[in-house]
């Protein structure tokens, strides 16, 4: 899979009374589906999947893969406790015809790493077992929040023929210049379109066309000889091409989004995005465009807007949200809500610049 543009990193709406909303999902698929955004990344940054059930998460692939637009490239979070767990969901996700899945290491060994000396070992071994079983190529995510994976694992695990990159967020930029030269011969083969965007699976899916009889339709492939009928074209066959791609590493942030392009991040997944994806998307455009006088307007901008909300917790994610015509709502308790006073610096913060 190709990584390129802006993936914004979706927040999961629930019903007040802490129900899963998939109405409103449905509808905030639809809406940054129309965005110039990339990709949407569904059960990570900013999710609340530590109160989602493994029900709820599969719920959430199939409503996010049914109404997603097909261009857009769609990461799932895959990140159970087990191997077991995490694989079942990786399945989940290729069944609703996602592209990668992310993983991360789990909140429940987060502690083993620094206190356990087999830990990188149980880690490297968690990582490489799920990439042999998952049917979706493997994205790493590097949480500050969790761990930030060491270099020297990230760089064992590239050479994965299933791992094909990392969300970076530890908030330290000079990680992607590492990882690019830990993984400097590491090459993956990524189908594109023949303008070489990337080609999801839900492009690459032929369906079989329909005929229509006495007003119901029906599938080519369940009409059988006898009778004569009138059939719909074949569907075309997407073209597509190839291009070799090396371990592509994503920026999880605003700040120091022009430092982690020139370093060759591929790709920016800030989760402000969820609230401005538009503003986001600029930051991208600005850099593809070669201005470097727009790049640091329109990044300096987002970036003090992020800063000020505290690095964009959940609930401000949402009530940020709310204000470009997205469903934000209550998070699911224990968190709260953002006060009155908080939304009112929110709106502030991001005045100009809501889509």
């Amino acid at each position: 899979m190709l990584f390129e543009g802006v993936h914004v990193p979706l927040a999961t709406p629930f019903y007040p009374d802490g129900r899963l909303n998939l109405r409103k999902l449905e509808h905030n698929v639809r809406r940054y589906s129309l965005t110039p955004t990339s990709g949407l990344i569904v059960l990570g940054p900013n999710s609340e999947t530590a109160s989602l059930s493994k029900d709820e998460r599969i719920q959430v692939l199939k409503t996010v893969g049914a109404e997603a637009a097909k261009e857009k490239v769609l990461t799932a979070g895959i990140s159970l406790p087990s191997v077991y767990e995490s694989i079942q969901l990786a399945a989940a996700a290729a069944a609703a015809r996602f592209d990668v899945v992310l993983l991360a290491t789990p909140v429940e060994y987060t502690q083993l790493l620094w206190n356990d000396a087999n830990a990188t070992t149980a880690l490297l071994t968690y990582f490489q077992a799920i990439a042999d079983a998952s049917p979706l190529p493997i994205l790493l995510h590097s949480d500050a929040d969790r761990v930030a994976l060491p270099i020297e694992l990230i760089a064992q695990l590239a050479s994965h023929p299933n791992i094909i990159g990392v969300l970076e967020q530890s908030a330290h930029v000079s990680r992607v210049t590492q990882i690019r030269e830990a993984s400097v011969d590491v090459k993956h083969t990524a189908t594109t379109t023949i303008t070489f965007t990337a080609a999801t699976n839900r492009m690459l899916a032929v369906e079989q066309p329909e005929v229509v009889i006495a007003g119901t339709f029906v599938s080519a492939t369940a009409l059988t000889g006898g009778t004569a009928v009138a059939t719909a074209p074949p569907v075309p066959a997407l073209k597509t091409r190839t291009r070799e791609v090396g371990f592509q590493v994503l920026w999880g942030a605003t700040a120091d989004a022009d430092v982690a392009l020139r370093a060759g991040s591929v790709a920016l997944a800030m989760p402000i995005a969820a609230s401005v994806p538009q503003a986001a998307f600029e930051v991208w455009a600005a850099w593809k465009d070669g201005n470097p006088r727009l790049l640091e307007e329109k990044q300096g901008r987002l970036a003090r807007a992020e800063q000020g909300i505290l690095a964009w917790d959940t609930p401000s994610i949402k009530a940020g949200s709310e204000l470009s015509g997205y469903f934000g709502g209550r998070p699911r308790l224990p968190l709260l809500s953002v006060t009155a006073n908080r939304a009112e610096e929110i709106a502030s913060l991001l005045r100009g610049m809501n889509s």
